[in-house]
């Protein structure tokens, strides 16, 4: 009998903790999900003879060790910033953890005791990231087998509102936090093109922009993810020209959204004054040289210089920002302004459904010969619940998590999933959930 602790029992994890209770009678598993509130833990292990739920602390130290102690592999579902707590006691405890999130400096810092314990710690197990490392380094694994080059690698993803739900004019709905989509790309996006670095910083953001094409779903525009250089050393590819990682949105979304950057709307650094008594209206206006004698409407075309019938303005009129409507929010940065807005104009209906868009494009050469892989993946929710980025985060994890409980081999220490051990069986046994990447090979 293997003992798995799941803690966190948020959306992102109704496909883990489905899969890990389905496969429990086969493999001998007994599944504890815990979370803060004990009705989210039930309700994810309903119906399940397999499954216990429990209300749970991470930061009530006797209540952690008591649980992490009776496990055999634990799996943190907790904010980024929670982890450590966890990957602490686990090390103590000598109980294999993984986790969704990047690998922090602090887990770096105890990579070493990891490895001398025989543990494993794995971590970006999600979908970005997790399934981008998995897909890329399959190419790129192969590629070098082969005896090639890669010359160029760019790397796109986004999570968006799949097209028969799409009713509104950003083309976009949230799929996951709405404050990490309000601050995203906050500092300066690193890349190499040719060659040469390229450094873009957050005012220019969404205003650098690649496009590219989805089999299935059209065109989509690109902007720059933070830092991509750091892939070059992970990724095994030190020399290469050209490397660039960014996220997807439909056209015409990053113009739009430009105009909240550029004005401060995305500023989370400090409170509005008396910003309970303000109107949208007012809002915007903060943010306008003063004039008094026009339309705020007007004053923002004119200061982006757009035609008050364009697209632009279209959707940021739809957003209500133009309205009379009292913000009713006491010491709120621009930014919480910003997401209170959106979070109920970009919401998902009970039954819409999300889309998560990947693509890789890799050019190299072989045998003197030079030729490109484009490889994209595209996979749709289900409802509102069972999205697809929840979908795409927690089965990379669960089935993570079956290969060390079936005692198949997995590197110890502090890893992602980048070694042909992990991402093989991972990828092929996502393909049998429709999760597939579809290759075009070109000269």
């Amino acid at each position: 009998m293997k003992n798995i602790f799941i803690i966190g029992a948020g959306l992102s994890t109704i496909s883990l903790i489905d899969y890990l209770l389905k496969n429990a009678p086969q493999y001998h598993w007994h599944v504890t999900v815990a979370d803060i509130s004990l009705q989210a833990a039930e309700a994810k292990v309903a119906g399940y003879t397999d499954g216990r739920a429990i209300q749970f602390d991470i930061m009530d130290p006797k209540q952690r060790q008591s649980e992490i102690s009776q496990a055999d592999i634990v799996v943190s579902m907790l904010p980024g910033s929670m982890h450590q707590v966890v990957a602490d006691e686990c090390l103590s405890l000598g109980k294999h953890l993984l986790t969704p999130s990047y690998v922090s400096p602090e887990m770096n810092d105890i990579a070493a005791a990891v490895k001398e314990k025989g543990l494993v710690f794995l971590n970006e197990l999600g979908v970005d990231p997790g399934i981008d490392h998995m897909s890329a380094m399959r190419i790129i694994d192969a590629i070098k087998k082969a005896g090639g080059k890669v010359l160029s690698f760019k790397s796109f993803c986004g999570g968006l509102v799949a097209p028969a739900c799409d009713d509104n004019p950003w083309n976009y709905k949230f799929s996951w936090n709405p404050r990490n989509v309000v601050v995203a790309g906050q500092g300066t996006a690193k890349y190499r093109v040719n060659g040469q670095g390229k450094y873009v910083s957050y005012n220019r953001l969404f205003s650098t922009l690649t496009t590219t094409q989805i089999p299935g779903y059209g065109d989509f525009e690109v902007y720059p993810n933070r830092d991509s250089l750091q892939y070059c050393q992970l990724y095994g590819l030190e020399d290469i020209q050209t490397i660039l990682r960014g996220t997807l949105r439909r056209p015409g979304f990053c113009e739009a959204w430009n105009v909240f950057v550029q004005l401060g709307c995305t500023d989370d650094s400090y409170i509005m004054a008396d910003s309970a008594s303000l109107t949208y209206r007012q809002y915007l206006e903060s943010f306008l040289p003063a004039d008094g004698n026009r339309g705020v409407e007007e004053e923002l075309a004119d200061y982006f210089g757009l035609s008050q019938t364009s697209t632009v303005m279209d959707k940021i009129s739809w957003l209500g920002l133009f309205s009379n409507e009292m913000i009713g929010l006491r010491d709120v940065t621009p930014a919480q302004i910003l997401q209170h807005v959106l979070a109920e104009k970009w919401g998902m209906k009970q039954r819409d459904r999300d889309l998560l868009v990947m693509q890789h494009q890799f050019e190299y050469t072989v045998d003197n010969v030079t030729k490109r892989i484009i490889s994209s993946m595209s996979y749709e929710g289900q409802d509102r619940e069972n999205t697809a980025m929840a979908y795409t985060v927690g089965l990379p994890l669960a089935i993570a998590v079956k290969l060390i409980a079936t005692g198949q081999i997995l590197p110890v220490g502090v890893n992602i999933p980048i070694s042909p051990e992990i991402y093989l069986p991972i990828l092929d046994e996502l393909e049998t959930f429709g999760v597939k990447f579809v290759e075009e090979e070109m000269s």
